[in-house]
């Protein structure tokens, strides 16, 4: 019998964009399970609390079969290690992306034999980036486009 193949997503979704969804939904196309694991970091203070990016992962992700979305706190790679999962999978916008996730892969490897593979980012969203989406919107401009609707409709309620 075959092993069962799981993969960690690990972010802070504050709040989740499209890219994040086509990260997700390649992932689930590659593995039997995956966790969307949002950081509780309390140095950070999002836009959106933990529990609500929680449940807007749920909503956008309820079509993807053997997607679960949890938040964790401490090292990712303890998360893993917890949930049996060989791989953690991670969205790269551009180079800086890369340069800034290279370390930690192999950090994370060094310590648990935990995986990282990269995707690139889909073709017209390398440039949409959370904080982005949130100062653009702040300002006035569409962001709907860059948003899963239900997404984009709490982001906007939360901003007026």
């Amino acid at each position: 019998m075959s092993q069962v193949r799981r993969a960690v997503c690990p972010g802070s979704y504050d709040p989740p964009t499209i890219g994040h969804l086509d990260v997700i939904r390649r992932t689930a196309g590659l593995f039997d399970e995956v966790y969307v694991a949002i950081l509780v970091n309390p140095r950070k203070q999002g836009l959106f609390d933990v529990d609500e990016r929680v449940e807007m992962l749920r909503e956008i992700t309820a079509d993807l079969p053997g997607v679960v979305v949890e938040s964790f706190s401490g090292l990712v790679v303890d998360y893993c290690r917890e949930r049996g999962a060989q791989t953690l999978v991670k969205g790269l916008r551009g180079a800086t992306d890369y340069d800034y996730e290279l370390p930690m892969a192999h950090m994370n490897r060094h310590l648990t034999g935990v995986e990282t593979l990269f995707l690139p980012g889909a073709p017209g969203q390398v440039y949409v980036s959370s904080s982005l989406v949130k100062e653009v919107a702040r300002g006035g401009g569409d962001v709907s486009s860059f948003l899963p609707p239900a997404v984009h409709t709490r982001l906007m309620e939360r901003l007026t």
